[in-house]
């Protein structure tokens, strides 16, 4: 068989690079770029109908933070119109217009106070005021949620610039989650605990910056048009403004970006470290701490059992090194130095996960002792606050005797009234909501 010439080489070369070119182009099915404009200017602005409907996604989220539900969280960040100026900004950067980036920055502000008032003074007069799992994921910034606000800007951006709307926009809403980092500030500061608020505004900041960014590189990509003006010298004037603009916001969020992602690296390593070098029989961890700082980083573990020589721990030192630790102090508490700091409840946990591990059976039926020891949590004022035709309602834990009796299992069971009928929709929705609040397995939803 002959081989192919050059000229057929190329050829097929061209019909290679021309179908992944035209794939890959973000120019088809692009809308006017006047339409486009006009549309992000539009979502800018934070008057009338758009200012309500923040407010309003503000109480929802901060309900949903409140009462950990997630369907709740995910229902106000679809509400939310925050993405709307932060796309304006971007749009301002990349086009050269600086009245645009002064109006996207004067209604971020203005939506980022009203936010964190709105979201204050619903948890000031809340009764409700310990943090849930969702607030406290809301607390500490990690690189994922870096990554997730440039990559979902990005996609957002692109919706955004095509003819036709799809449901990118609200699925970006959901990803870069904006709306509870300040409902977490507002409950940072209703409850006094400036670590939450700091927190919170640190992930609003990180995932504002990089949304703006990638809104920035795509307005390039696509080349939108610059505006120009007749006044060169007023043109090099706003030209510059908008350099300060951005080096005042990129260069602060590198910088975290960068902590975000050293942070995330030392704790990673940690806990290899950990895992890897605390195989010993008659030595266990009981409580590891990986603190994380500037000046240097540390691993804080709690031992029990027989105390480990000297020997052995500057040898299990002589390792930091390896796992990318070199400047990390190692600070082991054992014997008389741990019985202070010893936790009963954690040991008696861990001696129960080796026990559980062994003897399936057993962690099923100590799962059930466990759970019916458990007591109920006082949930009245949450299911006011979801459901407020709901009249009464019992709940309880039962062991659930299967015929083959080594296989017993706990189930919850809730009796309810309602002063109006319940969709069947609205009865699975109550079943998911409990089953996360109680943190069990099963839940059965008898309504009256």
């Amino acid at each position: 068989m002959a081989e192919p010439t050059q000229k057929q080489q190329n050829k097929l070369f061209r019909i290679i690079k021309f179908s992944i070119s035209r794939r890959f182009n973000l120019h088809l099915d692009k809308a006017d770029e006047d339409d486009v404009v006009v549309s992000i200017k539009k979502n800018s602005d934070f008057v009338g109908a758009n200012l309500w409907t923040l407010i309003f996604a503000i109480f929802i989220a901060s309900i949903g933070l409140n009462v950990n539900s997630t369907a709740v969280i995910i229902g106000a960040m679809l509400i939310s119109p925050l993405m709307g100026p932060i796309m304006g900004i971007g749009l301002g950067i990349g086009t050269n217009d600086f009245e645009l980036v002064k109006k996207g920055l004067r209604n971020l502000l203005i939506a980022t106070l009203i936010s964190i008032v709105a979201s204050t003074i619903y948890f000031y007069i809340t009764p409700l005021h310990d943090a849930q799992s969702e607030l406290l994921a809301r607390t500490t910034p990690s690189i994922w949620d870096v990554f997730i606000a440039f990559f979902g800007g990005l996609a957002g951006i692109v919706a955004g610039t095509r003819k036709e709307k799809s449901n990118v926009i609200p699925g970006v809403a959901i990803a870069t989650a904006l709306m509870p980092p300040l409902c977490t500030a507002g409950f940072g500061l209703a409850t006094g605990n400036f670590y939450f608020f700091m927190g919170a505004i640190y992930l609003y900041f990180i995932n504002s910056v990089f949304i703006c960014i990638s809104t920035f590189l795509i307005v390039r990509f696509l080349r939108f048009r610059k505006k120009h003006f007749e006044d060169k010298n007023y043109e090099k004037k706003v030209s510059r403004y908008i350099l300060i603009t951005v080096i005042i916001a990129v260069f602060p969020s590198i910088y975290l970006a960068y902590g975000i992602v050293d942070k995330s690296i030392f704790e990673n390593n940690a806990q290899k470290f950990v895992n890897e070098q605390f195989q010993f029989k008659n030595t266990q961890v009981v409580n590891k701490n990986f603190k994380y700082s500037s000046k240097g980083n540390e691993i804080d573990l709690l031992l029990i059992g027989y105390e480990l020589p000297k020997t052995a721990i500057d040898s299990i030192n002589g390792q930091l090194a390896k796992y990318k630790l070199k400047n990390t102090k190692l600070e082991i508490r054992q014997g008389l130095n741990a019985k202070q700091e010893i936790d009963f409840s954690q040991i008696k946990a861990s001696i129960l996960e080796d026990v559980f591990k062994k003897d399936s059976v057993t962690q099923t039926r100590n799962r059930s002792i466990s759970l019916l020891d458990k007591p109920i949590p006082d949930i009245r004022q949450e299911l006011k606050a979801l459901y407020p035709e709901m009249k009464s309602y019992a709940l309880s834990n039962v062991v659930l005797q299967k015929m083959d009796a080594s296989a017993n299992d706990t189930l919850s069971i809730m009796v309810a009234s309602f002063s109006k009928k319940t969709s069947l929709l609205e009865q699975n929705k109550l079943r998911r909501w409990l089953k996360s609040r109680l943190q069990v397995d099963s839940v059965q939803v008898i309504i009256k």
